[in-house]
């Protein structure tokens, strides 16, 4: 496999063992102890802030969170991918009392890899208009 499929693949591991499944030593294993998340607030921009969001905050209000990844594209030591969250709101989100509503959290992020980890990573989503959802259900 080259690089940048290899690249690809640790993105999409990433996603599904990390995100959907929360499972901390595959984090690890792909987290570089200098990683940066260049869209975090500078407070919680280190790899602790990025488990802390799916830990805390996504997984326990969206039980059934899964990611489904439209679209891949790698070049150098980048991947971005355009993708979703998708979940059903039964958990207490950043204050909003669970509503049993369908979600969908739509994503583009852009990671950087070096030696097969994650090391810096910038994202633009839609968790703001969904919690605005939300809060209206």
């Amino acid at each position: 496999m080259d690089t940048l499929e290899n690249n690809k693949e640790i993105v999409r591991l990433f996603n599904k063992k990390v995100i959907e499944e929360c499972d901390l030593d595959t984090f690890n294993s792909l987290m570089d102890k200098d990683f940066i998340n260049r869209t975090a607030p500078a407070h919680a921009n280190g790899p602790d802030g990025m488990w802390n969001t799916f830990n805390n905050i996504l997984k326990p209000a969206f039980a059934d969170l899964t990611v489904e990844i439209y679209d891949q594209v790698a070049e150098n030591d980048k991947v971005t991918t355009r993708k979703a969250i998708i979940g059903t709101h039964t958990g207490v989100l950043m204050g909003i009392q669970p509503t049993n509503k369908k979600i969908k959290i739509d994503v583009i992020d852009i990671v950087r890899l070096q030696n097969g980890k994650y090391i810096e990573h910038w994202g633009i989503n839609t968790l703001q208009t969904v919690m605005a959802e939300l809060q209206q259900a």
